[in-house]
């Protein structure tokens, strides 16, 4: 239970820092990362599996370049749901989708090493 809520918690920090660094990209609040993270995990289990194997034919094509713009649009579709996030076009949800991929991917090396120490 502790580490679904270190994770939320690093999930929030990671779009707070994102919305720093990508324009047309907004996160008012510590609340509103909270909420939009988790609503984006949310989205990220029960709408994305159905998404991903419906672009699966584009996605093979792309060599798995599609599944960044699967995550794209699963980010757009949260910043229409939650106030306080806001992703003002495409371009800004695909920066984003890679920033959060980047810092996730890190996050769980660093989980991983630390667990192994």
């Amino acid at each position: 239970m502790s580490y679904l809520l270190f994770r939320w918690i690093i999930n929030a920090l990671a779009l707070l820092l994102v919305a720093n660094v990508v324009p047309g990209f907004g996160v008012d609040t510590f609340y509103s990362a909270l909420i939009a993270s988790l609503v984006l995990g949310l989205v990220n289990a029960l709408i994305r599996p159905l998404f991903f194997i419906l672009t699966l034919p584009i996605t093979i094509l792309t060599l798995g370049l599609f599944t960044f713009v699967v995550n794209a649009f699963m980010i757009w579709l949260v910043s229409t749901i939650v106030k306080g996030f806001v992703v003002e076009g495409f371009t800004p949800a695909l920066l984003a989708a890679l920033l959060l991929w980047i810092i996730s991917l890190t996050t769980n090396w660093i989980i991983k090493q630390a667990k192994e120490s």
